[in-house]
């Protein structure tokens, strides 16, 4: 399946009526939090009140226990919808019934307070695209991987680099707990998306 037609099936493709607007530099990949298995739903909905969105589908062959076959897209990153929209916009957005959430940065925020919104760069966007679009293989995305005693890196926000042991998992809001050795052993909550598990 190439880029482009990984592009078209995680949905839409632009705002109707902006593409030379002013200020469309402002626009952000935002990251909504969604109902597991309505991603594509909730894309559809977005695409249709002209929300340019993306939600990564890659193509695979499913057998099921009665041995029949059939290609189906099977959603990338679950609950996880990617709109690109500017603040203002996002504000609508963030207030539709099937959007739970916006994810926040909360590694940019050593303070715990008035956590920044976390956002996708443009080329992140695309190599993702690129990389669903033409991989061979299932390109998945967990964070099951993360366990209580697991050492990780910060990646994103003002806190990348430090790397912490975490403490705690909460799989049901994608968060993870973690004592970063400075400043007397501080605790504090980051979302997954913002770690990297290090390994030795």
């Amino acid at each position: 399946m190439s880029a482009e037609s990984a592009v078209n099936n995680g949905v839409t493709t632009g705002l109707k009526g902006v593409g030379d607007a002013v200020g469309v530099s402002d626009f952000k990949w935002f990251i909504a939090i969604v109902n597991n298995n309505c991603e594509k739903a909730v894309g559809q909905k977005l695409e249709e009140k002209g929300y340019e969105n993306y939600v990564p589908l890659q193509s695979e062959m499913k057998i099921w226990k009665n041995g029949r076959k059939a290609i189906v897209d099977r959603v990338v990153i679950p609950s996880i919808v990617f709109i690109h929209c500017s603040e203002n916009m996002r504000r609508e957005v963030v207030s539709l019934p099937y959007i739970n959430r916006f994810m926040t940065n909360k590694a940019g925020s050593p303070t715990g307070f008035r956590n920044p919104l976390a956002v996708v760069p443009d080329d992140q966007i695309e190599r993702l695209k690129f990389m669903v679009g033409n991989s061979d293989s299932p390109v998945t995305f967990s964070s099951a991987s993360f366990r209580t005693g697991d050492v990780i890196r910060v990646v994103r926000g003002r806190l990348a680099g430090l790397e912490g042991e975490i403490q705690y998992v909460d799989e049901k809001h994608s968060e993870l707990i973690v004592r970063l050795d400075f400043l007397g052993n501080a605790r504090l909550t980051i979302e997954t998306i913002n770690v990297e598990p290090i390994t030795y």
